[in-house]
């Protein structure tokens, strides 16, 4: 406030600063940010998705090792994210405007905090994005299960009796050693096989018996021909249980480590996005031009 006196007549002039009357929160800086570091994490990923693929090979001859994809695939990544997010970060703090009643300590501060909401803005909408694809393959998903649905009803009643937790012992009490019919043998073999499933996956001694006489009643071969192909069947299916549990356990370590990696990477991007954007706050409190990368013509 100023007063001001001529010729008797004394006026007031109320005089204010830029910093008084506006948030220290330069939003649209932020949101030039978020874009930016948006828009180059879209190009990159997808140029790096180009590259993966062309690893890819539906030849005979042997494609690339997963190992090595993963690794290639896992470092571009971490690459375009930190960069993306320090490129914002850099932007945000070049447009923020600051506020001169501030000291250089304070400056560099809110230069940093305005990355960091840059970062947390990114963070936010890949999030919303990400949710949103995911939504879209369930409804795809779940379009798909309801057709498949009504084109299986004829099949309900067979899959209810599978399904029946009571089914194999039942079966126990009514064995013969000739079935009706084979389609009823193969059923029951397949309870059998289902039932040593829900357990350590071996076969019980009886049930094993009771496969080889049945097979060799239904297919005319010797008992010591059925016994062998019993053993056969009972093999492969423990070795496709085995792979199964493997690829299971595979892609739970593989979930973990993605899971870590991407904590990881995003706190990486956190930091490179404060910092740049105290880098691009300095260059413009310098009016650094760039002069041997950005000519006027």
């Amino acid at each position: 406030m100023t007063i001001e006196s001529t010729l008797g007549v004394t006026r007031v002039a109320q005089t204010t600063t830029d910093g008084d009357q506006s948030s220290y929160v330069d939003w649209p800086a932020i949101i030039a940010g978020i874009v930016l570091a948006s828009a180059i994490s879209v190009v990159f990923i997808s140029f790096g998705s180009a590259i993966g693929l062309n690893f890819l090979d539906f030849n005979a001859r042997e494609a690339a090792s997963p190992i090595f994809v993963a690794i290639a695939a896992a470092s571009w990544f971490l690459w375009v994210q930190v960069s993306s997010f320090m490129a914002g970060g850099y932007l945000t703090g070049r447009l923020r405007r600051r506020f001169h009643d501030a000291t250089e300590h304070e400056s560099d501060v809110r230069d940093g905090a305005h990355g960091l909401l840059v970062w947390a803005g990114a963070v936010v909408v890949g999030t919303v994005l990400a949710v949103s694809g995911i939504g879209a393959a369930v409804n795809t998903a779940g379009a798909a299960l309801s057709t498949a649905t009504v084109a299986g009803s004829n099949a309900a009643g067979a899959a209810a009796e599978a399904t029946d937790p009571n089914a194999y012992f039942i079966d126990t009490m009514f064995r013969s050693p000739q079935p009706a019919n084979s389609e009823q043998a193969r059923a029951e073999a397949g309870r059998i096989f289902a039932q040593a499933a829900l357990g350590d996956g071996a076969v019980a001694e009886e049930d094993r018996t009771y496969l080889v006489n049945v097979v060799a009643a239904n297919t005319g071969l010797t008992p010591e021909e059925a016994n062998a192909r019993v053993d056969q069947a009972i093999g492969n299916i423990e070795q496709a249980r085995q792979d199964a549990l493997e690829t299971a356990r595979t892609a739970r370590n593989t979930g973990i480590l993605a899971s870590f990696l991407l904590a990881a990477s995003l706190l990486v991007s956190g930091i490179g996005a404060f910092w740049a954007a105290q880098k691009g706050g300095n260059h413009r409190d310098e009016n650094s031009v760039f002069a041997d990368v950005f000519r006027r013509f």
